[in-house]
Formats: C-alpha cells, structure tokens, sequence
C-alpha cells in the first residue's frame, strides 16, 4: 500500500480500505496526507486522509477527511489526477457514510 510507504506503516485511515476498491492510492510524501482518488458520474475527485491526531496535522485546524474535485491530466490508460485547487464538496471530521462517492 503506497499511503504506508509514503506515510509510514503505523498510519490509519480510520476505514478498511479493502471495503473501497475504487480508491485509487495516489499517495505522495510531499503532500499533507495520503490521498486516493476515484471517479463517479465521470467526474474525478480526490479522497484526503488527514492524521487522526490534530496535533499531527500541517493544518491544526483541517478535518481528518476532504473530498475535492479533481482533474485527469493523464489519460484513461495512464491516469494523473490531480486537485488543481477543484472545489472541496465534502470535509468531516469523521465516515458519516458506506461509501466516498456518497458523499459528492
């Protein structure tokens, strides 16, 4: 799992991420967080997991999870999606739904 390669092993995302195949792991340790992006309605959005523990957070003040609208800059074999400042359509601090695409 890339998130555990880029974020270290001891990372939890506070979900079974086995119960989302449709997340795709986009992980990258110059970001923030792990992230993991997935396409519903042919729209592409990325999936923000932020450190449980405010404390840990570049932000203090972010929720744990965020979904953005995203775009592919890549193309449907070769995927690169990417934020690009994409309107944020869901921030919690907590899962309050069985599945990501729920909640956009």
């Amino acid at each position: 799992m890339q998130y555990k390669q880029e974020f270290g092993s001891d990372f939890q995302l506070g979900f079974e991420l086995s119960q989302h195949p449709y997340l795709i792991d986009k992980s990258y340790r110059n970001d923030d967080c792990p992230s993991f992006y997935f396409v519903h309605s042919n729209q592409f959005y990325i999936l923000w997991v932020d450190y449980s523990e405010n404390t840990q957070r570049e932000n203090e003040n972010s929720l744990r999870y965020t979904i953005q609208c995203a775009d592919n800059e890549g193309d449907v074999m070769s995927p690169e999606v990417y934020a690009n400042g994409g309107d944020i359509v869901f921030e919690s601090e907590e899962l309050v739904f069985t599945y990501f695409y729920e909640a956009v």
